[in-house]
């Protein structure tokens, strides 16, 4: 049976979290040295190398494993600590449970993955409701919902908004709602390139606005597009001219200034849509749904944070 220290534990997060071990020192007020001897001290007990040396520091196939488990028991550790009011030396404070007002009580990291439309959409609100709440720091990784598991299974965070249904080994799995994507563009830049309608020719020849390599939003439009209005067969060779603007918020400034054409979150049209800034190239739009996937952990400040999540979600992904 493998025997694994807590202190081994912890210097192994702070540096794959710091991406060296002098930043890992500086988070556990240590020295380099200790890092560096109780990770070949856990290494030792697991028979495996878990870190690669180099920077920044990276996990092997090994360690991964251990990760995860390294920050479950830190994460339980942590609130084990602040249930038995002990203080961010380990001093014990005499049984009193610290709260956000206590300048000794320590913060845990919770890392999680949220795709780039929900933050900028509606997911921070949930954070800063629980951050007011617990004494918690969040560690936010940005990645789209369909490639977002990836990290749940290599244990480098603890939670993510996903669109995968099916959960992740190990975890458990809760159904945020639909993230409703439209084809918006700018007033001007629609009677340009859309002026006989939005007919498959038309949307192979307007500029459009990409996320980024992976974002095959618009595509599926067009196909979708095709499909439903009967617009005849679409060559797969003829690609329209593509803008790649990697930034939600700039993403979204640049359908607006008429760079191209786009498929936005209805959540974020609004307003600009009233006042004719923006203007819908068809009717027909894109839901994707969104789920929660958490480490199957008794968690207080996890189930915290879900339960934030889950209700400023079905407040806004209607």
């Amino acid at each position: 049976m493998m025997e694994l220290q807590l202190d081994q534990l912890r210097a192994f997060v702070a540096a794959i979290d710091g991406g060296t071990f002098d930043a890992a020192a500086r988070q556990l007020h240590v020295t380099p040295s200790a890092i560096s001897q109780r990770i070949k001290a856990l290494e030792g007990a697991v028979g495996r190398v878990l870190l690669q040396r180099v920077k920044p520091v990276r996990v092997t196939a090994s360690g991964e494993a251990v990760l995860r488990l390294a920050r479950q028991v830190t994460l339980l550790e942590d609130e084990a600590a602040r249930a038995l009011g002990v203080d961010a030396d380990g001093v014990d404070t005499g049984g009193v449970v610290p709260t956000n007002a206590d300048a000794a009580a320590p913060f845990t990291t919770i890392p999680l993955v949220i795709n780039s439309d929900s933050l900028a959409t509606w997911a921070l609100p949930a954070l800063a409701r629980v951050a007011s709440a617990h004494r918690v720091v969040f560690d936010v990784f940005r990645e789209d919902q369909d490639h977002s598991t990836a990290r749940l299974r290599d244990g480098s965070v603890m939670a993510a908004i996903t669109s995968a249904s099916e959960p992740v080994q190990g975890c458990i799995v809760r159904p945020l709602g639909q993230m409703r994507y439209r084809p918006m563009a700018s007033p001007e830049f629609a009677a340009r390139w859309f002026a006989g309608g939005v007919t498959a020719s038309a949307l192979r020849a307007a500029p459009v606005v990409i996320y980024d390599r992976s974002d095959d939003l618009q595509d599926r439009y067009v196909r979708q597009h095709d499909a439903r209005g009967g617009a005849g067969a679409r060559s797969e060779t003829a690609m329209p001219p593509r803008h790649f603007i990697p930034s939600s918020s700039e993403f979204f400034s640049a359908v607006r200034l008429g760079l191209g054409w786009g498929m936005l979150p209805a959540v974020q049209i609004g307003r600009l849509e009233d006042a004719g800034e923006l203007v819908a190239i068809g009717e027909d739009d894109i839901r994707v749904p969104l789920y929660w996937q958490q480490w199957r952990l008794h968690s207080r400040l996890l189930a915290a944070v879900a339960d934030e999540i889950a209700a400023v979600a079905a407040e806004s992904l209607r």
